[in-house]
């Protein structure tokens, strides 16, 4: 189920969003690059659509804004498609990691519960600081198919397909494909505080 993520969420709409986002705070290259923990020549070579983030660079970088990776995921999404009642499948906007393959798809319309099917290649792992979801209210996560190994601060969980679980306070979490062969499926449903 492997699929091409480069069309919905083209690195030009992600760079003005970035780019958009530090300067509505008044805030120079440094003042992100220091909030961040991401050098100033990295954030600006983004910004100039020069370079694609990995998730963990993302998550990094909306975490300094107060954001989820998802909220700010969200935002370059309305920015090119604006508000809808139904998002047909050819229309959810996807994002790819470049360094894992892991593939984000934007399920819901804008303005609802955000729904968000992600991809996990075999072997994949993602880990996201706490401050990546701090504009969050509650999360919960259900396993399409394979198996996702989560952990959330120090607990962690073995996930099999089927399985669901609702993610507590913010925490440093890492979502983990162990399997060498089949790519991990998940729901993720955030709603925003």
């Amino acid at each position: 189920m492997q699929e091409q993520a480069d069309s919905s969420f083209a690195e030009s709409a992600l760079a003005e969003r970035l780019r958009r986002e530090r300067e509505e705070r008044g805030w120079s290259l440094a003042d992100l690059a220091s909030r961040a923990g991401v050098s100033r020549a990295m954030i600006s070579r983004i910004e100039r659509a020069e370079a694609s983030p990995t998730a963990v660079l993302l998550a990094r970088l909306a975490a300094a804004f107060g954001l989820s990776l998802s909220a700010l995921l969200a935002r370059v999404e309305a920015d090119s498609q604006g508000p809808q009642r139904v998002r047909r499948r050819a229309e959810q906007p996807l994002w790819r990691d470049p360094q894992t393959g892991y593939i984000r798809r934007a399920v819901s319309p804008e303005g609802t519960p955000e729904l968000t099917h992600v991809e996990l290649p075999p072997g994949a792992r993602v880990a996201y600081p706490a401050a990546a979801c701090l504009d969050v209210r509650g999360q919960c996560l259900w396993v399409l198919a394979g198996r996702l190994d989560f952990s959330e601060g120090e607990q962690m969980y073995r996930l099999d397909s089927g399985d669901c679980i609702a993610l507590g306070h913010p925490a440093d979490r890492v979502y983990a494909n162990a399997s060498e062969q089949v790519s991990c499926h998940y729901l993720l449903a955030v709603v925003r505080a």
